[in-house]
């Protein structure tokens, strides 16, 4: 029951997906550096007294390695919950080293992660002063090397720098994420009051007058049987032009979808760095076309801000005559959705998300084509035929 609160909070589904944008078994990769624990073997003069204290550390580390790895993927800013476990693999690396100088591997593995203990920089670098001090100390005790405490130096602060680096880039991509879901709730919020408000400026002026009129013919189809069909013809004119401009202020809903979509990618790209241009022909599509249009350009903007790496993008929404590109009759049309930007490309349909846009394309009878090639940015185009959704 806890969690699913948690999970209602707003922006918790859009932090989630930042916590776990990057699959949990990729971490795991970096523990093919442990076989250099075993480069004694290379030694023609090695004995067998390493062996077994390195063989019972490796499930011991493995255990640690993985906790710190879970708490990191659990919480959106390090804490000292993972900290424990950090201190216990430097503590690892310390008893090693009397039987295994390849022991460093652990201490850099421990420098590595120790930013996924410690949020602020300066609690991070004196972390990393204490654990080199304290390898320095053990290496006198052993004897020390200094080639080996350079080695293990610049590969553990390197390590630590470049996660130090992730951990803020994460929080920065949640950070955005949050004000685009605001941004999308403030959209909605001033959509609804926009409605009340045109709905109320529409409807009670005319429905007011519409009740006046009809209990004045109420009252005169006694007595005067013309001047209450005059009324009634009067009430009937007003109810069609109420119908009008419900119709009116509805298409005017309904194109909002897209432009408020517009401007959230706008809000959004522009954090990125990203310059957005937007062009659209004017003309009022179908309920159905417009939400659609608005969710596929959502998916398209996230992939433009996290995968493109762009400085420029373009959306534009155009109407056109399927004549022109499918022989159809000439009253036929169709809408086009184009994206487009200046990144690195290499997409495909089946990857960055965008399977979900081609199987909403092509429920509603549409058409999807991307053109990416590697290192010159990324065109989308969708063709969706407009009289989807018309009654």
């Amino acid at each position: 029951m806890k969690s699913r609160e948690t999970d209602s909070r707003p922006g918790a589904a859009g932090i989630a997906g930042v916590l776990h944008d990057v699959p949990g078994w990729l971490h795991y990769i970096w523990l093919i550096y442990l076989g250099f624990l075993f480069t004694p073997l290379l030694s023609p003069e090695h004995d067998r007294q390493w062996l077994w204290p390195t063989l019972i550390s490796i499930p011991v580390f493995v255990y640690l390695y993985r906790r710190v790895i879970q708490a990191f993927r659990d919480r959106l800013v390090p804490g000292l919950r993972a900290l424990p476990e950090v201190v216990t693999i430097a503590v690892m690396a310390y008893a090693l080293a009397f039987f295994n100088e390849s022991a460093n591997v652990y201490l850099i593995y421990c420098l590595a992660v120790a930013p996924f203990a410690l949020a602020k920089f300066r609690h991070l670098a004196l972390l990393v002063v204490l654990l080199l001090g304290g390898y320095a100390l053990v290496l006198l005790m052993v004897g020390f090397k200094l080639l080996l405490f350079g080695i293990t130096a610049i590969i553990g602060i390197a390590a630590a720098a470049s996660n130090y680096v992730l951990v803020g880039h994460r929080h920065k991509n949640a950070m955005l994420q949050l004000a685009r879901e605001e941004v999308h709730r403030l959209g909605r919020v001033a959509e609804r009051e926009r409605i009340g408000r045109d709905l109320h400026d529409l409807l009670g002026h005319t429905l007011s007058l519409i009740a006046i009129k009809s209990e004045l013919a109420a009252k005169l189809i006694e007595r005067d049987k013309t001047a209450a069909a005059r009324e009634v013809a009067e009430v009937t004119n007003i109810a069609r032009e109420a119908l009008k401009q419900v119709r009116t202020a509805v298409a005017g809903i309904r194109a909002a979808a897209l432009e408020n979509e517009v401007a959230s990618a706008k809000t959004l790209l522009d954090t990125a760095g990203v310059s957005l241009t937007f062009g659209r022909d004017g003309g009022v599509l179908p309920a159905e076309i417009e939400t659609a249009l608005a969710m596929i350009l959502r998916e398209a903007v996230t992939n433009i801000q996290r995968h493109s790496r762009a400085r420029q993008a373009t959306i534009e929404v155009m109407t056109q005559t399927l004549a022109a590109a499918a022989g159809s009759r000439g009253d036929e049309r169709a809408v086009l959705l184009t994206v487009s930007d200046d990144g690195r490309g290499g997409i495909t349909t089946s990857g960055n998300g965008l399977t979900g846009i081609s199987e909403r394309v092509h429920s509603l009878g549409g058409t999807l084509e991307i053109d990416s090639p590697r290192g010159r940015g990324t065109t989308l185009r969708v063709s969706l035929p407009a009289a989807v959704g018309r009654t």
